[in-house]
């Protein structure tokens, strides 16, 4: 319950009854919870009644310290700021979805002969853009209906602009050819606006246009034309079949699916886009206690559709446990958008379609993280961490390493383990300057100084465990690091080789008073923490190659007689990096603008 310094009873008397978001607090400063309300009086008072309902709640209650507010002019402005905080903040007690803001798009560019690309990014530049799809699976297999159906070009422009014959994909009837004329520009554009109509939905007009040019091409005796608008038509008809595609299908949906099994679920999205169903994208859901599947979807509505387009129409397998909760995303999007969760028809196929895909991630997922929660719970219990399941799903764990070649191109290394995996997404590298070359010590003070200053400054979570690659040298100066920023040395975990450096001789050494452990190869334990210190080795080597790499290509050309950042820049640019310039003739490097065939020579011969 709340401390001394909060007096619940007159905080909740002073709260306003106006929109906005609360957080519950405990006594360490973390938050626990993130909520919006429409009456903030009424909600949050709401948590200190006698009756919870359910057990999580009567577990988070009790640990609440104190509650802050920020009061916001509507709910809907409530639910933006909550879901940037439970982003940034993940407190413990709130459901969270991975946070995938980059979907795929299948993008016809801005050219006068277009060419149909997978692209990810910005909307916000030339052409024209479909989508978002669910996964790249789905752009690419729509990139290969359109090559085979209508024969666009997916070649970059490069290759494009500089063609003087076609290349394999005219050979097996993917491409008409625009790069060598063996299509006239109008005709290769008509075949684009049909493409779009196709992605528009309007297959069934696409098809009367083709039978219609098949047969006038038959009449006017153009038998070779014909047969090719023939096949075109197969190919349309098999595609649409394939899909099962009829009118009462048309339109934008979402198709919203929560299964779960235990404590697991699984929630599965399906895109449709004007009538095509683009296909399905699974989230695995973490820290969830004992919460309904339409609490799930509920959140997941909050949280996917902040930084996605909202369609008019939503499927869901189970109605939202907050019946305001579309209605207050559509506000930002300003659209309308109806719920339904008991379709008809070709609707009821897509539902229960994703159900069963539902239904078949979660079973796979929960064979995949067997092992991996073992594990994670075999090395909490060794380290003598909190072992319940919520505390192993959260268990944060930083992994520092160091690489260089004879002291060049040194640089650090931080891979993070969270959620029984690793988290790629929260890598980070460290360029280390300043230091005597081969001086391992000295990056790895660099590093940790640099990492873990933003932790004592609050400013990023402090990890439950901080693996070091190296023995009792290492771990000393991260034990001096973190007395100097006053953290808690008892993190510090050594991984120190073995005889013969091979998995399975390691020993943990620890920065404070236990005594090293020898695991034994066997260990689950340190089949984990092997599995993060390897990955930890292979990042750092990885980004010092880089480095390395490129510190050395700048040279070779800086130390060319004449080459000046400007000549370098259109070198790398005009051949794409070293290895071009490298490769390239005399007669190719003379090509470039600024370079004459003096200086072309002898690049040529430097680089030989």
């Amino acid at each position: 319950m709340p401390n001394n310094d909060f007096n619940l009873k007159n905080f909740l008397a002073e709260l306003p009854r106006l929109p906005g978001v609360y957080r519950h607090i405990d006594d360490a400063g973390d938050v626990l919870y993130v909520g919006k309300a429409r009456d903030l009086k009424r909600r949050v008072s709401s948590y200190f009644s006698k009756n919870h309902s359910s057990p999580r709640i009567a577990h988070m209650v009790a640990k609440v310290a104190k509650v802050e507010v920020t009061v916001t002019r509507s709910e809907a402005e409530a639910l933006l700021i909550e879901n940037n905080l439970i982003k940034q903040l993940k407190p413990r007690y709130n459901i969270l979805f991975r946070d995938d803001k980059s979907y795929p798009y299948l993008m016809f560019s801005g050219h006068s002969s277009p060419r149909i690309a997978y692209y990810r990014g910005s909307t916000n530049r030339p052409g024209r853009f479909f989508g978002p799809y669910p996964n790249a699976w789905a752009v690419r297999e729509t990139i290969q209906i359109l090559q085979r159906v209508f024969k666009l070009r997916s070649c970059e422009d490069g290759v494009f602009n500089n063609r003087s014959r076609p290349c394999l994909l005219y050979q097996i009837g993917r491409c008409s050819a625009p790069c060598v004329g063996y299509v006239s520009p109008e005709q290769y554009k008509n075949d684009v606006k049909r493409a779009i109509k196709f992605l528009d939905g309007n297959s069934s007009e696409i098809m009367d246009d083709l039978e219609s040019r098949m047969l006038e091409a038959s009449d006017s005796l153009e038998f070779e034309l014909a047969a090719v608008l023939r096949d075109q038509m197969k190919a349309l008809a098999k595609i649409l079949h394939q899909q099962s595609v009829d009118n009462t299908g048309q339109g934008n949906v979402d198709i919203i699916v929560a299964v779960r099994s235990g404590h697991k679920f699984c929630v599965n999205l399906a895109m449709v886009r004007n009538g095509r169903h683009l296909g399905d994208k699974q989230f695995f859901p973490t820290q969830i206690n004992d919460d309904s599947e339409a609490e799930v979807i509920t959140a997941f509505i909050a949280q996917h559709y902040v930084d996605h387009v909202l369609p008019p129409l939503l499927i869901c397998s189970h109605k939202p446990s907050d019946n305001d909760i579309v209605g207050l995303v559509a506000q930002n999007h300003s659209v309308k958008t109806r719920v339904l969760t008991r379709p008809q028809s070709v609707q009821k196929l897509w539902l229960d379609q994703a159900v069963s895909n539902a239904e078949l991630a979660l079973a796979r997922r929960i064979g995949e993280t067997g092992l991996k929660e073992q594990r994670t719970l075999a090395l909490a219990t060794v380290l003598q961490l909190d072992t319940d399941d919520n505390a192993l799903e959260n268990l944060h764990i930083e992994c520092f390493d160091v690489s260089h070649t004879s002291g060049e191109a040194t640089q650090a290394s931080c891979v993070v383990f969270r959620n029984h995996a690793m988290q790629p997404s929260m890598y980070r590298r460290y360029n280390i300057v300043g230091i005597t070359p081969g001086d391992d010590y000295a990056a790895m003070r660099q590093v940790l100084s640099r990492r873990f200053s933003h932790v004592a400054d609050g400013k990023s979570p402090m990890p439950d465990i901080t693996l070091i690659d190296g023995g009792k040298g290492q771990v000393e100066v991260a034990r001096k690091i973190f007395a100097e920023l006053g953290l808690e040395t008892s993190t510090i975990v050594g991984v120190a080789k073995g005889e013969g450096r091979k998995v399975g001789n390691e020993t943990l050494i620890f920065a404070d008073e236990r005594k090293p452990i020898a695991l034994g190869a066997t260990s689950e334990a340190l089949l984990l923490v092997a599995e993060i210190r390897d990955e930890a080795h292979r990042f750092a080597i990885t980004g010092m190659r880089n480095r390395r790499s490129k510190a050395r290509t700048v040279s070779r050309l800086e130390e060319i007689e004449g080459i000046g950042p400007k000549r370098r820049q259109k070198l790398l640019a005009r051949f794409g990096g070293f290895s071009g310039v490298a490769d390239a003739s005399v007669d190719e490097l003379a090509s470039v603008p600024g370079i004459s065939a003096e200086t072309a020579e002898r690049i040529y011969q430097a680089l030989r």
